[in-house]
């Protein structure tokens, strides 16, 4: 038999080994590569941010606070915003060379007219190698006036106007009219804003900025415009002119709380209505509403212009009365004809006995008149009104209606104590900086009138923005009053930080 021996081999496992070189020039062990240098010598013989430059310009305008975008756009970036870092990538030449991998800021003092940029690139060299370096960019902030402030600042210097005008002696609509140019920011592009006798004149550096507020003001207000343009120059060589280009913008002479006159054919087109008609409210539409019926109407500027009716009252002419009796009437009561138009179910008509406050206990004879005012009204109440038998009305349309019919007198607002109606308001209201030294009297007056417009009606103050007054005395506002209109907390907004350099200010 056989003595057969069996042995167990075991696997052996060979590591490859990589062979190491010499840098060929500080001796160091590496792994070879095609430079047969090691790293840091790589980096010190070979610099693939040289065609990159360390150092830059930055254009800044101080006064709209815009950087220049080569060659002529200026842009608004805050500081450390990717607006700022893609406005200084595109200032280093050559980055296009390499990859770019990584940029950042690196933290400075805002006031030191310095910004830091920190790259990181790859690129390629020496047979395919690739190399990562990062290195810091400076910039300076140098100070430069763009075109637009630099225009603004010469005198006299435009290429387009905006004549804004009403024939009317209040100034209401044009106070609604800033406010929401204000809220829309509609007046940042403007040169500057001058006053003139029936209204105000707008300046611009260019016609489409001009064209852009004209489009504004036909949105919110019914208005119409005309167009013109002056000639200054005209190169015939490239056939390029060079035009002033003006706007004059008519607002509709109606204003709030007056009363007009339709004719037949407009009274018809509107449902019916009476042709003495209030104006409640003047917006981007001109909305009536008949006292004796409280039916609603609507014109708009297209419609306006096409069959143009005066105010035959004004807010100046307001007479005040005091009420006697008040008998209020049912909607069962209510007369209605076919095809009437709207009717207001936010006011309820009442037959109303007035007596003029200085006539008060002079006399025992009473005005009767029906009024849409039933729901604010009650006896002893005062009311402001026209006294329509007593007035000598030069219009063709007022003459044509039927002296029977016409009332004694036409109640327009509810007339609230002074001591309560001048109180000091706890909010207040943004303006433009314009000159108002003349007739400022006037101006505060109708000032006053359209912030009581503002208390009383909500629905006009919704497109205004009102902000908290935080010098206002809360002790010095009168609470006892609850039927005096107030603007509730929860309408008013924060005041803003106003500069000493800002187009607001304030107005109390």
């Amino acid at each position: 038999m056989d003595d057969t021996v069996k042995m167990d081999y075991a696997p052996t496992t060979v590591s490859a080994t990589v062979a190491k070189i010499l840098c060929c020039q500080c001796g160091v062990t590496m792994e070879p590569n095609p430079a047969n240098m090691c790293v840091s010598c790589l980096r010190t013989h070979v610099d693939i941010t040289q065609d990159i430059p360390k150092q830059g310009t930055l254009q800044f305008c101080r006064n709209c606070e815009r950087y220049l975008q080569p060659p002529f756009e200026w842009i608004s970036c805050a500081l450390e915003s990717k607006e700022l870092l893609g406005l200084c990538l595109r200032k280093l030449k050559a980055l296009n060379k390499v990859k770019l991998v990584d940029a950042g800021f690196i933290w400075t003092e805002p006031h030191s007219k310095r910004i830091k940029v920190k790259l990181t690139v790859h690129g390629e060299v020496m047979s395919g190698m690739t190399l990562q370096q990062v290195f810091i960019v400076e910039f300076t902030v140098a100070n430069q006036m763009c075109d637009d402030c630099h225009r603004s600042e010469a005198q006299d210097f435009w290429r387009a106007l905006v004549q804004v005008r009403q024939k009317s002696d209040n100034k209401k609509t044009f106070y609604y009219l800033e406010q929401l140019m204000l809220k829309h920011k509609a007046h940042q592009n403007t040169l500057s804003i001058k006053p003139e006798s029936n209204g105000l004149d707008f300046y611009y550096s260019t016609e489409s900025q001009a064209r852009k507020l004209v489009d504004f003001m036909s949105a919110v207000l019914p208005c119409r415009y005309q167009q013109s343009k002056k000639l200054l120059s005209h190169d015939i060589h490239s056939n390029v002119y060079n035009y002033k280009f003006t706007y004059s913008v008519e607002i509709v002479p109606i204003m709030k709380d007056s009363v007009v006159c339709l004719s037949k054919k407009v009274s018809q087109q509107l449902g019916g209505i009476s042709p003495l008609c209030i104006v409640y409210r003047v917006t981007n539409s001109i909305k009536l509403i008949d006292p004796s019926t409280a039916q609603l109407a609507e014109v708009n500027g297209a419609s306006y212009w096409r069959d143009s009716f005066q105010s035959i009252f004004k807010s100046k002419q307001l007479t005040e009365y005091t009420v006697m009796d008040i008998e209020p009437i049912m909607e069962k009561d209510r007369v209605q004809f076919p095809g009437q138009g709207q009717i207001s179910y936010k006011h309820m008509l009442a037959d109303v006995w007035v007596v003029r406050s200085c006539d008060l206990g002079l006399t025992t004879d009473s005005i009767h008149c029906r009024t849409h005012l039933g729901h604010v009204l009650k006896p002893m109440d005062t009311v402001l009104g026209y006294a329509i038998a007593d007035s000598n009305v030069n219009d063709s349309n007022f003459d044509k209606l039927s002296k029977t019919s016409l009332p004694d007198v036409i109640l327009i607002k509810k007339n609230y104590p002074d001591r309560s109606r001048h109180r000091r308001r706890n909010w207040k209201l943004k303006r433009m900086t314009t000159d108002t030294d003349n007739n400022l009297e006037s101006d505060n007056n109708d000032m006053d009138e359209f912030m009581d417009d503002l208390e009383e009606d909500k629905d006009l103050r919704q497109n205004i923005n009102i902000y908290k007054n935080p010098d206002a005395d809360n002790e010095s506002v009168i609470e006892d009053d609850d039927d005096a209109p107030k603007i509730s907390l929860e309408e008013m907004m924060e005041d803003l930080y106003i500069y000493e350099d800002d187009v607001m200010e304030v107005y109390e």
